[in-house]
């Protein structure tokens, strides 16, 4: 191999590509490689219609302000179904009425050749960021409705930061991925990697990366291909593909600055010998700049996906019961109370860098399976008009409470969540840096606990101010809490787009209310902001101080139901069933005792989980400011070390 050749010069090329494989062959052999092309994917069309016949229909009646193909082979799926259930003439006739846009030259192509004009196309590097930069310019997304052909797999910062500007979504999955079904090639590829006979891999696409490390965890060879990563080239297309790769801690060597397959690999073949004979001269694991994207993975089977806690909130076998600490990222850590000697609360709450930094100290420390953004329940209301104070010593303070009619209807409508920049950037900047199989979880208050702070003006025992609206005033009551569950909507959708992958609803003052004024009260409008994020990321519901709401708060959604510990959690799950997730349940107080008390505390509970899926171990609601740090990093332990002990037997 010499540094002066200008071509592949005879390396070993490994591709995954699939549609374009024989093309791929043809070039890594016109440019002086040796190819192995292993294709790692192939679409399956849906054979569920109901979502084109809902697009069609919505088509047909002329409802649909745009239509967004972000895919050849969907875009032609798509219109192929259509053409099925009503005419082509008819379909073709209607798109007269809606402007379409396109998301790369493959939807381009298709959409051409049946001579649909195409309004807008998104520029290059055709990620989501450009195609939402681009429907943001060009549209008011605020009452927009928007139909949106998918990939094989849903873009979950897409359709957050769509949902999050107001946007009326249509999505239309016509296909999904999977791995091929001959898989030979593409165990030969990863057996080359693995033996060192692999020089160059090139992907050209991220479903591509995030399918050969999935294939590699199935074989139990993950460990083994990262280190072999470290003596072979890894080249990228563009943007998406380099996320992934990123994602799965693999850095990228090579980015194509022509995001197309021919000058890709023709850019490959120039620079591989050189960047090859460096890389390998080198301990580059440890010394090379690793690209770092804000975006999260797009697919489905990576390794934030595969994580303890994701699987948990799925409902889904794993090795270890996941837990994390309400409260985690806070005031009973000295480094917490370090940065809090320096600067007031909300001024740490509104500067992302140190935010970012509270967030991180628990992972670390505790060795916790996800993290929680630092931030509090309580700025959403400020740009809704709410004047909010921490008063040293006293908590929050709302100096203008909605206590009548006229209160309520001066509290202004969430209109942007651009005023909670702080919270999203605070977000990316923990997402950039945790490690790639931890979660980041986002919060926000439950709209009858943002509802009760408005109201009493801080903290309450009786919740009198509360109560009295709620019973005496039901027409105001019902206005704020659309107002404040609409908001939230908002807000948790933008904490997506900017990088979490799971959120909780914090109803800490639920517990105050009878099961039948839960039920009309508090309920609808519980169930309102999780069924506007549904789809999205996994929802943890979680409520406080009476357990006979436990099947109301089934009843208003999410993926898991986080559980206080007044309630045994084996009787929670048997009214609950086993197919919904659940968190919980030890008293905070209990990391006050000794480490024997603790551990035996935490057997206790694991043993009412019964080793079913399902089960995140979590305190039964916020740590307590003088807990001792040992305890807290002893029940992380004994979590792991008893839930393991009884996964074995």
């Amino acid at each position: 191999m010499s540094s002066s050749s200008s071509d592949f010069s005879e390396l070993k090329v490994v591709a995954f590509e699939s549609r374009m494989s024989e093309e791929t062959v043809h070039l890594i052999r016109r440019y002086g490689g040796t190819p192995l092309v292993a294709p790692s994917m192939r679409e399956i069309p849906l054979g569920d219609h109901s979502a084109v016949e809902s697009f069609a229909n919505h088509l047909l009646d002329k409802t649909l302000d745009a239509v967004v193909f972000l895919t050849g082979v969907g875009a032609r799926l798509l219109l192929n179904s259509a053409f099925e259930l009503y005419t082509r003439e008819r379909i073709l006739n209607a798109f007269a009425k809606t402007t379409v846009i396109t998301r790369g030259p493959k939807p381009a192509a298709v959409i051409r050749e049946l001579d649909i004009p195409i309004a807008f196309q998104v520029p290059e590097p055709n990620t989501w960021r450009e195609l939402l930069l681009l429907l943001e310019t060009h549209f008011t997304l605020d009452g927009c409705h928007l139909a949106l052909q998918e990939y094989g797999i849903p873009n979950p910062n897409l359709i957050a930061g769509l949902q999050a500007r107001g946007a009326q979504l249509l999505r239309v999955p016509v296909y999904r991925w999977d791995f091929p079904e001959d898989t030979t090639l593409l165990h030969d590829a990863l057996t080359q990697i693995l033996n060192n006979h692999a020089d160059v891999l090139l992907f050209t696409s991220r479903v591509q990366v995030d399918h050969l490390i999935s294939f590699a965890i199935k074989h139990g060879k993950l460990q083994p291909l990262r280190q072999a990563l470290d003596h072979v080239l890894i080249c990228s297309i563009g943007p998406s593909a380099s996320e992934g790769l990123w994602y799965h801690g693999v850095a990228v060597d090579l980015v194509s600055r022509r995001p197309k397959l021919r000058p890709f690999i023709q850019e490959a073949a120039a620079s591989s010998v050189d960047l090859l004979l460096k890389k390998r001269a080198q301990v580059i694991h440890r010394n090379r700049t690793v690209l770092h994207p804000t975006d999260l993975m797009e697919g489905s089977s990576n390794v934030l996906n595969d994580s303890r806690f994701l699987k948990a909130c799925r409902n889904e076998q794993t090795d270890t019961t996941p837990v994390w600490i309400m409260r985690q990222a806070g005031r009973y850590l000295p480094e917490y109370r370090s940065i809090r000697e320096k600067v007031s609360f909300m001024e740490l709450c509104k500067n992302p860098d140190l935010a970012a930094e509270v967030t991180l100290q628990p992972v670390e420390r505790l060795g916790v399976d996800a993290a929680i953004i630092f931030a509090d329940i309580l700025p959403v209301l400020e740009p809704m008009g709410v004047h909010l104070e921490y008063a040293k010593g006293e908590g929050p303070v709302i100096h203008n409470p909605i206590r009548t009619s006229s209160d309520v209807d001066r509290l202004r409508e969430l209109e942007s969540v651009d005023t909670l920049d702080f919270v999203y950037q605070a977000i990316q900047k923990s997402r950039d840096a945790l490690p790639a199989h931890i979660p980041l979880l986002g919060f926000a208050g439950a709209p009858f606990t943002l509802a009760s702070y408005a109201i009493e003006g801080g903290s309450s025992r009786h919740f009198e101010h509360t109560k009295i609206l709620m019973y005496r005033d039901r027409g105001n009551w019902h206005a704020l809490m659309d107002r404040l569950s609409r908001g939230l909507v908002k807000y948790l959708l933008a904490q997506i787009a900017a990088g979490v992958q799971a959120v909780q609803l914090f109803d800490s003052w639920a517990g105050c209310l009878s099961p039948n004024d839960y039920r009309e009260y508090v309920l609808p409008y519980t169930k309102q902001v999780i069924d506007g994020i549904h789809g999205t990321v996994p929802v943890i519901n979680f409520a406080t101080g009476n357990p006979s709401l436990l099947p109301l708060l089934q009843q208003s959604g999410g993926e898991v139901i986080g559980l206080d510990w007044r309630v045994d959690l084996k009787e929670a799950r048997k009214m609950l069933g086993h197919q919904t997730a659940v968190q919980g349940n030890l008293d905070p107080m209990v990391l006050f005792s000794e480490p024997v008390d603790i551990r035996n505390r935490t057997k206790v509970i694991l043993d009412q989980a019964e080793g079913r899926p399902g089960h995140i171990f979590n305190l039964g609601h916020g740590i307590l400011p003088q807990t001792p740090v040992d305890n807290v990093i002893a029940l992380v332990d004994y979590v792991h070390e008893l839930s393991q002990q009884r996964s074995r037997v």
